[in-house]
């Protein structure tokens, strides 16, 4: 895979979102890219001699967006699971064929993934890797987040074995000893469940995490699986920190939210996810109420979207949603809105910062980290007039307006394009695993895992009876 050139990059007379602290929207401005930094923000400025210019006119200039939980092992199959449950999921991927992956089936599944979302305009991307049997498939995890130039963070996991066994293992030692290398474009946290067992399994692997220094991201608040119990472990021990992000927290009561408050963690919230899968209604509104600092995420491509817009889209439509609902219940009504258009672009910028605790990232500041995005498409009637730029980003932007994204200042897609990336390559690898994985299951397994049974319907007998208007009219109403 060819690498994108370095070298000095303008983009010139765009709007810039710069979700800076006064949150500056700067009309008409240019944004100048040297040495993989932001250098100058400003109108017309002057560029060195052989700088890239790209023409941002009409279009809106933000930061990189973040997303902070994915799984991108399983982008190979894609949309396969679209009607499952969460509980369908489970079984698939834990209890029957997730270890039918090969390290081979990891690599794709992350290459793909990778691409997608760099092509979508997400910079950097946490891959929730809890494919991870053997370090065999942990280098290939890597490897892929590595051919592709985009920012990533390695969570680590095993669903086929427990955190404390995984994470106690010589091979997962060496393995951290010769990928975790503090390279600025591929992090590493650990990523595992608490299950709320009292005796508190999960113990080692986080006592392993604080030794090396490492976050650890986790599934909590998760209908039927993640609890209070858990997060009452984590807390009663100790291991709630800044640093520690809470995926879904979804089904969590009022005590648990405060503990994560209190420890000043964050909460990966994925709306699609939670909508559909089960985990519970999405939390948003639950943790503006407690103050808990917010990213968005997509969770995994086998059943949704691959792209931080529709994230941001659902996440606005249910919270408002609720808003509304709970206020008919008292037989109230909504007149303005509590979660604003630019509060959901900020969760998908500085947001996945804050989480990652990359101060360097999430916002357009002069000496920050040059991951930039440029939303324009001149071809499309839904790209003006550009009079709300974050309801724009919000509620029209998709995947197809991105127009220009960099990497630490490389270019790695232009003009709608990602730059040096074969795709049919990558489609061969994918095409590999599926075939790999429809063998494994043979036809009628696999037809079967895509089409899960639906529950019977009972008809209710209409408690009713209906007369027409002359016939009530006839017995006196």
């Amino acid at each position: 895979m060819t690498q994108p050139t370095d070298g000095p990059v303008v983009l010139r007379g765009g709007t810039v979102l710069t979700l800076d602290d006064a949150r500056r929207v700067l009309v008409g401005e240019d944004v100048l890219v040297e040495g993989g930094r932001i250098t100058a923000i400003g109108p017309a400025l002057e560029a060195p001699p052989g700088t890239t210019e790209i023409d941002a006119t009409g279009g809106i200039v933000l930061p990189g967006m973040i997303d902070t939980h994915r799984h991108l092992w399983q982008t190979a199959m894609r949309g396969y699971g679209a009607d499952w449950t969460l509980t369908q999921y489970f079984v698939w991927y834990y209890l029957e064929w997730g270890k039918v992956f090969r390290p081979e089936d990891i690599y794709a599944g992350n290459l793909l993934g990778a691409l997608e979302a760099l092509e979508a305009g997400v910079t950097t991307t946490v891959d929730w890797s809890h494919g991870l049997q053997t370090t065999q498939h942990a280098d290939a995890a890597a490897d892929a987040l590595q051919a592709v130039p985009g920012r990533f963070v390695l969570a680590y996991g095993n669903i086929q074995d427990s955190p404390a066994t995984w994470t106690g293992t010589p091979e997962f030692r060496d393995f951290v000893s010769r990928r975790v290398t503090g390279d600025d474009l591929l992090g590493f946290q650990l990523a595992f469940d608490v299950t709320g067992d009292p005796a508190f399994p999960e113990k080692p692997a986080f006592e392993v995490a604080r030794e090396l220094g490492v976050p650890v991201t986790t599934h909590a608040g998760v209908w039927g699986a993640t609890g209070d119990a858990g997060i009452r472990l984590m807390h009663d021990h100790g291991f709630m920190t800044p640093e520690t992000i809470y995926v879904h927290s979804a089904s969590l009561s009022a005590d648990s939210y405060h503990r994560i408050a209190a420890t000043g963690g964050s909460v990966s919230v994925s709306t699609e996810s939670e909508q559909s899968a089960g985990q519970g209604y999405p939390p948003t509104w639950a943790l503006r109420r407690y103050g808990i600092p917010v990213s968005l995420s997509m969770d995994t491509s086998v059943w949704w979207s691959g792209d931080l817009f529709s994230a941001m889209r659902a996440t606005l439509g249910a919270d408002r949603s609720r808003e509304h609902l709970e206020a008919h219940a008292k037989g109230e009504t909504v007149t303005h809105a509590a979660l604003r258009a630019e509060q959901v672009v900020e969760w998908a910028t500085r947001g996945g910062a804050q989480a990652l605790g990359r101060a360097d990232l999430g916002s357009l500041e002069v000496g920050k980290k040059a991951d930039v995005v440029l939303l324009k498409n001149d071809d499309s009637p839904a790209s003006f007039p550009l009079l709300n730029p974050y309801g724009h980003v919000a509620f029209q932007a998709q995947r197809g307006d991105v127009h220009t994204v960099l990497v630490n200042g490389r270019i790695v897609k232009r003009d709608g394009r990602l730059v040096g990336v074969d795709l049919p390559a990558v489609r061969r690898r994918v095409e590999e695993t599926v075939e790999h994985l429809r063998a494994q299951l043979g036809e009628e397994a696999w037809r079967q895992g895509m089409n899960p049974d639906v529950p019977e319907t009972k008809i209710l007998d209409n408690p009713y009876t209906y007369t027409d208007y002359q016939s009530d009219s006839t017995h006196g109403g």
